[in-house]
């Protein structure tokens, strides 16, 4: 692993440990040349996975941006951090798990709804106004009434 602060290839393990919730391993790393310390994480990956976009576009799967996207749906919203990190773990795992290795966008966007929902209905509304593409107010009373049922929003 290379050094971060000054790009020495040759650092050290000192600790490693699993996650609370098992599903990666904390790494504390040495870099003898400049001595700096920093932390890596090892997760396990089942398969290459691939994105189709709406354009047609094929990229390959980030699992950092699936964690912003929800983080800046959750920003100032009372969820805890290892409770998006739970579900942004059991989102890649179902990815994985689905048996292919290229997978639509819109797929992974109602994965991540669905687990908004359940999470906080604000992030929910969040991601979905960016989502959905909503361009105006109407968008977000017509959502937010089908949300709670009132459909004559």
């Amino acid at each position: 692993m290379r050094c971060p602060f000054c790009g020495n290839a040759d650092t050290q393990v000192k600790d490693s440990r699993p996650t609370e919730d098992n599903a990666s391993i904390r790494r504390r790393r040495f870099c003898p040349s400049c001595g700096s310390r920093f932390t890596t994480f090892e997760r396990i990956q089942l398969r290459e996975l691939t994105v189709v976009k709406k354009t047609g576009q094929r990229v390959p799967f980030d699992r950092d941006k699936l964690m912003r996207s929800i983080l800046i749906a959750t920003r100032k919203r009372p969820v805890e951090h290892d409770r998006i990190e739970r579900m942004v773990s059991g989102i890649v795992r179902r990815l994985e798990s689905l048996g292919e290795s290229e997978i639509q966008s819109t797929v992974i966007g109602e994965m991540v709804m669905d687990a908004l929902a359940n999470l906080d209905q604000v992030a929910y509304v969040r991601f979905a106004s960016v989502y959905k593409n909503f361009r105006e107010a109407r968008d977000f009373e017509t959502f937010v009434g089908e949300l709670s049922g009132d459909g004559d929003t």
